[in-house]
């Protein structure tokens, strides 16, 4: 069973519930209010979980390393209770956590490339409420995005899966809007450019 079907028990078994530091105690925040993060993350973990698996999967390309993913996420974010701005978008706070644990520890690792690969259609699943425009990248080239460049596909991602605006994509990578739009502009060049030589190819193939 995956990670993504796990409940938020599961990810905690192994580890005692996170007590409030002295720190956080200390700090502007109150400690009822710091309280009430904590819970209000506990209990909205549970509902991002398939989410947070699959863009550990869209950065890893492994279902194991997504797994680890989602679990350092999930402790990290009750371990930083106190840093959640209540009443703020907690997926987007998920996904920043899940981005800077990949970028810190996982990656630094060296991960062998090709065990436990999932197919980008397997990855990449639409929720089927989004905009006209998140339609732009449809079943048929889910497999070409999955081979765009990490930067890339993190951005088709985020974007047009996850529907998050730029400035949201931008800050969960932590880079400029520019870049973000920089990185969209080249991947749907790119599968512009590979939609066209399939068309040739497929039309050569017809003219046998």
């Amino acid at each position: 069973m995956t990670v993504a079907h796990l409940g938020l028990y599961d990810y905690s078994r192994a580890k005692p519930y996170p007590s409030l530091s002295s720190a956080a105690l200390s700090g502007q925040a109150a400690p009822e209010a710091v309280i009430a993060s904590e819970h209000e993350i506990r209990s909205g973990l549970a509902q991002h979980l398939t989410r947070l698996w699959r863009y550990g999967v869209v950065l890893s390309r492994q279902r194991d390393v997504a797994d680890d993913l989602v679990q350092a996420t999930c402790v990290r974010a009750l371990e930083r209770a106190s840093q959640f701005a209540a009443g703020t978008r907690l997926d987007r706070w998920l996904f920043a956590i899940l981005h800077s644990i990949w970028l810190n520890e996982v990656r630094s690792r060296r991960i062998r490339m090709g065990h436990g690969f999932v197919d980008a259609d397997i990855a990449l699943v639409f929720d089927g409420e989004r905009e006209t425009e998140t339609h732009v990248l449809a079943n048929q080239v889910l497999r070409q995005v999955n081979a765009l460049p990490e930067a890339q596909r993190t951005a088709v991602f985020l974007t047009y899966v996850e529907g998050l605006s730029y400035r949201e994509v931008a800050e969960i990578l932590d880079v400029p809007i520019g870049t973000v739009m920089s990185r969209l502009a080249a991947a749907r060049a790119k599968l512009a450019e590979n939609a066209e030589a399939a068309t040739v190819t497929q039309a050569s193939k017809g003219g046998k």
